[in-house]
Order: C-alpha cells, then structure tokens, then sequence
C-alpha cells in the first residue's frame, strides 16, 4: 500500500501528501544551498558551486533573459531542463509582444510547467526549487523581485530567502540580518554570511557563485570579484 502512494502522481497518502513531491523537496532540502535577497536597487542570488578539477565548467546561475536569471537547489539536471523552458518563454514573449518579459509573468508560466509534471502520466516531478531574480521595468515604479518556485509548482514572492541544505538555520540568520533599507553591496555581503551558515567549508572565488540582478541587467560576478567580497567579510 505504501508503495502504491509513493510512485502514484495523483493519489493522495492517508496524511495528505502526495509522496513523489515530497521526494522531490527532499532532493530540495539536500542540495547545495543557495541565497536570494531583495534590496532596494536589485537582487543578490549567491550559492555553493563545489568545484572539481575533473569537472567541466558548469555555472548553477543562469541567465533567462536580460533583467532575469535564477539559481537552484536540488538536481542538476532538472534545472537545465527548467532553465531551457523558461528561456523558450522569454523568446517566445518578446517575439510576441516586442519587449521583455516582466519577472512575474516568467514565473507563472514557468510555475504552471512544474505543476503539470505533478499530474502528468509518464513524467515525474521535477525535483528542484529555483530562485529567480529579476527587474520589473513594466511597473509604474520599476523594482526589483524575487520569486521561489517548487516542485509543486507553487511560487512565492521574498525579501529574502535561501534553499538547500541548512536552509532553516539560513532563513533564521536572513531574518536578524535583514531590513528594507538594505542596498546591493550590502546585500552582497549578507548574502554571502547567509550562505557560510551552510559551509561545510572554507567559502571561496572557487565554490561561491555571485550574481545581481538590477536596472543594468542581470549579471554574474567575476571570481575576483567575489574574492574581494569575500576579504571584505
């Protein structure tokens, strides 16, 4: 019987769960941990890359289009997939209307991908929850915004967040180090004192990806960069 809820999409167990979206958070809750925060003039997204000299170059930040990119927590390959269909969304809006995608509208449809693969026959949940950053030139007044979006396919507008591994005891720090007034350098560096809370080692140029998110565009940070950010904590 257990069995039967566990591999089932659409069949509910007697808690209430629906066992493959919770193996999914689970594939969430053990992966490389990741930080996303709002400040006043962009976004900060900043995570673990662990590096390898066998590995080929291969960034855990992307970017969907010119004012938005995001980063994960979970399984690598699932991301890829992700970040291919919301790129396809983004072309396929600015082909459309002849402008940018607004971040909101990325993550909505993008959301309504992941929940179709909690119900679909022959698919599987995707078993990762992404941080996407991005600046809402639309708006009346543009600003920054950052979503979360999970397995379930629910996704939530942050001030500040972080996924991964440790993720409670990061949310607890997050929430004494942040405040409204904060701007992108300073969210820089509260970002990255997030992140050492989930450190099982020494943070470096070599295992920590930095990327803002602001008017100018989205932007990943050069290693010396995020090394002098580093000295700076």
């Amino acid at each position: 019987m257990g069995d039967h809820y566990g591999f089932s999409l659409t069949t509910f167990s007697p808690s209430g769960k629906l066992m493959q979206i919770e193996y999914a958070l689970n594939a969430v809750r053990n992966g490389q941990p990741s930080v996303g925060l709002r400040a006043t003039d962009g976004v900060v997204l900043a995570t673990e890359n662990k590096s390898s000299v066998l590995y080929a170059d291969e960034n855990k930040i992307e970017k969907i289009s010119e004012h938005i990119g995001c980063v994960y927590s979970g399984m690598g390959p699932d991301y890829r997939i992700l970040v291919r269909k919301a790129r396809k969304i983004a072309m396929e809006y600015e082909l459309a209307y002849g402008e940018e995608i607004p971040p909101t509208q990325l993550v909505t449809r993008l959301a309504a991908v992941m929940q179709e693969y909690t119900q679909s026959g022959g698919v599987r949940p995707f078993g990762v929850s992404m941080l996407i950053a991005g600046w809402d030139a639309s708006a009346t007044e543009p600003r920054p915004l950052l979503f979360q979006a999970d397995p379930s396919g629910a996704y939530f507008a942050w001030k500040a967040t972080a996924l991964g591994k440790n993720d409670v005891n990061a949310k607890t720090f997050l929430e004494k180090r942040y405040n409204d007034s904060l701007e992108l350098d300073d969210g820089i560096h509260t970002s990255l004192l997030t992140l050492r809370e989930s450190f099982d080692v020494g943070m470096t140029e070599e295992n920590v990806e930095i990327a803002v998110c602001d008017k100018n565009g989205f932007r990943r940070l050069a290693k010396q960069q995020i090394k002098d950010y580093l000295t700076e904590l």
